[in-house]
């Protein structure tokens, strides 16, 4: 298994980011679950679970943005390719 510790500061940015992505996604979906069980024999998530999704969501849309933005520095296609291999 690839190990950042070679990465240049750039693919390690790269590599926290996609990490901070995955984590506000699972936070997000999990919350989403969480709610749908509770109203599954009907009733309406909240107010206040409407907009902790929607924070959630609002999260994990920067952490989209940064990963994108970081991937984008990182040039060197070999490095890109050690980052694939880490990321799946």
């Amino acid at each position: 298994m690839q190990s950042v510790d070679g990465l240049s500061e750039e693919a390690k940015i790269a590599y926290q980011a996609f990490l901070d992505m995955s984590n506000s996604k699972a936070a997000h979906f999990n919350r989403l679950k969480a709610i749908q069980t509770k109203y599954e024999s009907g009733g309406a998530p909240s107010i206040t679970e409407s907009l902790e999704l929607e924070k959630l969501l609002a999260n994990h849309d920067k952490n989209v943005l940064a990963f994108k933005t970081a991937m984008a520095a990182v040039t060197d296609c070999d490095e890109k390719k050690s980052l694939i291999e880490l990321m799946s």
